[in-house]
């Protein structure tokens, strides 16, 4: 192989397939990303990440077409392609994609809820499956960050605060996605964030400057690790390290994807990890929409950042097309061909091992037919109805069934609704249009966030967990004049003492539709969910919690774990 088609492998870019599935090759149309054709003929670029909600079908043809690119190229290495979840109900350009066409489950969080290993594994077959159909060979997933820091805007896509619980989920999601060993059949897992990502200064998330500080204030490093160990145990096949520079600490005060101690001292050597590690998106070239993340070394050159990176220990650069910066390096002697060429055997292994060379293309006509089918569809609303945790319901306490408990609710209750489809709701009760006419209430309520600037900055959501004052009146006034059922998607943990006492009954969920939530509140489903985080009572609590540390809130309205049953 040349230095540029080495250098090439060691790069992943952002791809998105045209309108209609197709491929573009007008640059006018692609706006800031290059053009796929450029990258594979012209750089060499041999991976590629698949961004946007094209339907199933679209990204079949797509894909083959970018195949039948790759394999005419002078080698005929197949493409890579791979995809941030797009199973949930998340929608962030830079950390998910909505279910469209797929089978949609709740967020992470919500798997954690229910605590069935076994359910998680299913979900990550099926993902697998998915994924296979469409030719999406690496998940850039599971997300296995623990969310200690209640502020944090990547809570939606973990496992909760729970180092445990969440080890047992990881692992299990990725031998769903893998199988027990790595093969044609799988799907590669990259399991993100290494050494852990969830300990964010003031919960600001290291995507942008003012989030570039990981702390730990409660001295829980090891903590935050625990559940990667088990990640490797099941056998992952890729890891990713996060854009947070650790600060306070023995380590290099460096992101952790340019951090040598943490890269190849503690993941490579100590852990022994011998797979693929791949950075987080962005971290060497100022693109139109955001600068790079380079923290700790924004006073570096790119092509220094690339060497930092390379020296780090990783195989892969994500977000970046520039690989002539790391052929100059090679041609200046800067970097060795054997450090180059142990990255390389790691990314075409994995190729070799996942079948790519052997069947690089997929059925169009059977993607179709195969993602989100019927049974599979029905599997994610069952998940949706079971991970509902009911946190308040009087009565249910003392005695499951006592009628005197708000939930599960009569049929044919006249119903007044907020944040649901009146249409859906009146397959379960009569839907009117005042408080005063109704017999329940059920308002649909989202954990409150901060607006912020910027084209993807305002896709996260951060900043205070509390509702607005005069929103929480106005709620008042609605469990005053009716008995009121109010339910929360928690994608953060947020505030709401005073909504959670005016209510008559409170649950929450991580993802649901409007059908499956009425399930769980009618009595046709039965809620398991169980909290995978406390639930402070005040702002005040959330500032003075220890990033680094579970339930470290001395207020907590619930209690991890918590969750009622009928």
């Amino acid at each position: 192989m040349t230095p540029e088609e080495k250098a090439g492998l060691m790069f992943q870019h952002i791809a998105m397939p045209g309108a209609d599935g197709e491929l573009v090759d007008d640059p006018a149309q692609t706006r800031w990303l290059p053009l796929v054709r450029d990258m594979i003929d012209k750089q060499a670029i041999n991976h590629l990440n698949l961004v946007g909600s094209a339907l199933p079908a679209q990204i079949a043809a797509w894909h083959n077409t970018v195949q039948e690119i790759a394999v005419s190229t002078r080698l005929g290495i197949p493409m890579t392609l791979s995809s941030d979840p797009r199973h949930h109900f998340t929608d962030n350009p830079a950390t998910s994609a909505i279910a469209l066409g797929f089978t949609q489950f709740p967020e992470t969080t919500g798997l954690a809820a229910i605590r069935d290993e076994e359910l998680v594994r299913e979900f990550a077959d099926l993902v697998r499956r998915e994924y296979l159909a469409v030719g999406i060979r690496v998940a850039l997933h599971p997300q296995i960050d623990l969310a200690t820091e209640p502020r944090w805007s990547r809570i939606n896509g973990t496992f909760g605060e729970n180092a445990e619980l969440t080890g047992r989920m990881a692992a299990a999601y990725i031998r769903g996605l893998q199988g027990d060993r790595i093969g044609p059949n799988s799907v590669a897992a990259m399991t993100k964030h290494f050494p852990g990502g969830g300990a964010q200064k003031d919960g600001e998330d290291p995507h942008f400057p003012h989030g570039r500080e990981q702390v730990y204030p409660g001295g829980r490093f090891d903590y935050h690790l625990a559940p990667f160990l088990k990640a490797l145990e099941a056998g992952t096949s890729q890891i990713m390290p996060y854009y947070g520079m650790p600060v306070g600490t023995e380590m290099e005060p460096v992101g952790f994807g340019f951090n040598r101690g943490v890269i190849t001292g503690l993941l490579r050597e100590k852990l022994g990890f011998d797979g693929i590690v791949c950075t987080d998106w962005g971290l060497i070239t100022d693109a139109p929409i955001y600068a790079a993340r380079a923290w700790g070394v924004e006073h570096l050159s790119e092509s220094e950042r690339v060497l930092k990176v390379i020296e780090a220990g990783c195989d892969q650069i994500g977000g970046e097309a520039c690989p002539e910066l790391l052929v100059d390096l090679i041609r200046a002697g800067r970097i060795s061909s054997e450090r180059i060429d142990a990255s390389v055997r790691r990314l075409l292994r994995e190729k070799f091992v996942l079948g790519l060379f052997d069947n690089p293309f997929v059925d169009v006509d059977a993607a179709a037919a195969l993602v989100g089918a019927p049974a599979a569809l029905e599997a994610g609303l069952l998940a949706q109805s079971r991970s509902v945790t009911v946190l308040k319901n009087p009565a249910a306490r003392e005695a499951a069934g006592d009628p005197s408990a708000l939930l599960p609710l009569a049929p044919g209750t006249r119903l007044y609704v907020e944040g649901v489809d009146p249409q859906v709701a009146a397959a379960y009760g009569t839907v009117v249009a005042s408080p005063e006419e109704a017999d329940v209430a059920i308002l649909r309520l989202k954990t409150p966030y901060e607006e912020r600037s910027g084209w993807i900055e305002q896709s996260f959501h951060s900043g205070s967990l509390a509702f607005a004052d005069e929103e929480i009146t106005r709620i008042q006034r609605v469990c005053a004049a009716v008995p009121t059922v109010v339910d929360i998607y928690l994608d953060r943990p947020a505030v709401f003492p005073e909504i959670a006492e005016a209510a008559a009954a409170v649950v929450a969920n991580y993802g649901a539709a409007d059908a499956p939530l009425l399930d769980v509140l009618f009595g046709h489903r039965r809620p398991e969910g169980k909290l995978p985080f406390q639930l402070p009572r005040s702002m005040a609590d959330v500032e003075r919690q220890r990033s680094d540390v579970p339930s470290d809130g001395s207020e907590a309205v619930y209690q991890f774990g918590h969750g009622l049953a009928y």
